[in-house]
């Protein structure tokens, strides 16, 4: 489902600014990479050509590409895939001069519960990655890019495939794509279904055939990543960002922020849950989950929000006191989470917070890929603890244990998959310990599990808007 707001700023190729304390709730939205997804040919070149695609393209080739790398690091463009990393600073690591080939890898291997973003916007606006990509690598020097996609979205591969023909046919890849005698090459690759092949050196593992487990850093990929040369791994939104920003300019970015000055510019947040109308709400970062709710109908009718997530499962979650926490990196960090993939859970009165919990821990042990013994062993446990507590069958010397199992794998494991394993549990312990202890009072559940579902309430009033 998608939600977005009109593009009040077509004509003149800028977006409109957003209103800080507006009244009406629409203005504080900043379509850039959602502005045109109700059109039907929005995936197309035709389509992306109509409204500026392509526009920055000449403008960032007749830059140098250390003042480019400099000019996306002043605009203060920070890493759309979770840690929110300066993605200028990530390009300016790059070793030049080194003899080496330079490769982009795109990170598109988007699987995390509740985290959907960067597939509806390959699906809708796949043109805006692929300028980023030819603009990124003129940056770093790079002759070749690849994309690795989560196997699954056959629909998106296909429309991802067919945007990359359109794209080496027009002349924007191929042969003196970067310039006369400056070819660049773009291999879409579709992985195989694991998680851990999101973490961006098992994703590097898994694009040269191997298992896709973590690697052991140093070396990091800037350095020896894909076939042991300097790499760059960005997200999906990350880089298709970056059209717009050279595009509208880096004061023009920078001016999009409604939160702290280190975290401008626009993204993409995905509301879901038992919330009205769910769906895709590009705004400045700092917005409030109140806001966003108020624009999306609240959360579904007579009830209230008890718990939600402000960055997917593997972030610590958040309770209703936590409304107007500004969602940028260092508004959402104060609060005691992260702003990870702005993946926006709400979950109402109705949910058992221990089984939601239960839900995503047994994720997280399915999916560890098995290389360090913290989180091969640690998630196992905790999914058999977890569900003794939901099922009521665990003592209250139990919440102390699984409390301590999370802490053995929190900054222990190889790589960042235990700790989103652990945050949930930490965070809800936390919030909602109570909640744990009546499941051990009560020798089970003291909720329905079918009140929380949609079809509880009737039928549900909730529906596809698209606001052209």
């Amino acid at each position: 489902m998608t939600t977005v707001a009109p593009h009040d700023g077509e004509q003149d190729g800028t977006s409109p600014q957003p209103e800080r304390g507006s009244a009406d709730p629409q203005k504080l939205l900043t379509p850039v990479l959602s502005a045109h997804w109700d059109e039907p040919d929005s995936y197309t070149l035709a389509g992306y050509r109509r409204h500026g695609g392509y526009r920055a393209l000449p403008k960032a080739l007749a830059m140098d590409p250390d003042d480019l790398i400099a000019y996306v690091k002043d605009a203060g463009l920070r890493g759309r895939g979770g840690a929110g990393f300066p993605t200028g600073m990530k390009w300016q690591f790059i070793p030049q001069g080194d003899g080496k080939p330079h490769y982009l890898v795109v990170n598109a291997d988007e699987s995390e519960p509740g985290t959907c973003k960067d597939i509806p916007l390959l699906f809708a606006n796949p043109h805006s990655l692929i300028e980023g990509i030819v603009i990124a690598c003129h940056a770093i020097r790079s002759n070749h890019a690849f994309i690795y996609l989560r196997g699954e979205v056959v629909p998106v591969l296909r429309r991802l495939h067919e945007a990359v023909r359109e794209a080496y046919e027009a002349g924007y890849l191929g042969p003196d794509a970067l310039g006369p005698g400056k070819g660049l090459e773009l291999t879409v690759h579709a992985g195989a279904g694991a998680y851990i092949c999101g973490e961006e050196t098992a994703l590097l593992d898994s694009l040269e055939g191997r298992r896709g487990q973590p690697r052991l850093r140093p070396p990091f990929p800037a350095v020896a990543g894909l076939y042991a040369c300097p790499t760059v791994v960005n997200n999906v939104e990350s880089i298709a960002s970056v059209p717009a920003l050279v595009d509208r300019g880096k004061d023009w970015f920078r001016s999009l922020a409604l939160g702290s000055e280190k975290s401008p510019g626009f993204t993409l947040y995905s509301l879901s849950g038992h919330v009205a109308r769910p769906g895709q709400y590009e705004a400045p970062l700092g917005i409030t989950l109140r806001q966003l709710l108020d624009m999306s109908g609240g959360m579904r009718p007579g009830h209230r929000l008890k718990f939600w997530t402000p960055g997917g499962s593997s972030t610590p979650l958040l309770t209703d006191e936590h409304l107007d926490v500004p969602l940028d990196y260092e508004g959402v960090g104060n609060a005691g989470s992260m702003l990870g993939t702005k993946a926006l859970q709400c979950f109402d009165e109705t949910t058992c917070v221990v089984r939601a919990v239960t839900r995503w821990t047994e994720f997280y042990a399915h999916e560890s890929c098995g290389k360090c013994t913290p989180c091969r062993e640690g998630t196992y446990w905790l999914v058999q603890l977890m569900r003794d507590i939901e099922a009521g069958k665990a003592s209250s010397a139990d919440l102390d244990k699984i409390a301590d199992i999370a802490d053995n794998i929190n900054g222990k494991s190889f790589c960042a998959l235990g700790d989103g394993a652990a945050s949930p549990i930490f965070s809800s312990l936390k919030y909602f310990r109570d909640e744990y202890e009546a499941h051990l009072a009560g020798r089970g559940c003291p909720f329905d599990p079918e009140k929380s579902t949609a079809w509880a309430d009737g039928p549900s009033s909730a529906h596809l808007e698209v606001n052209a």
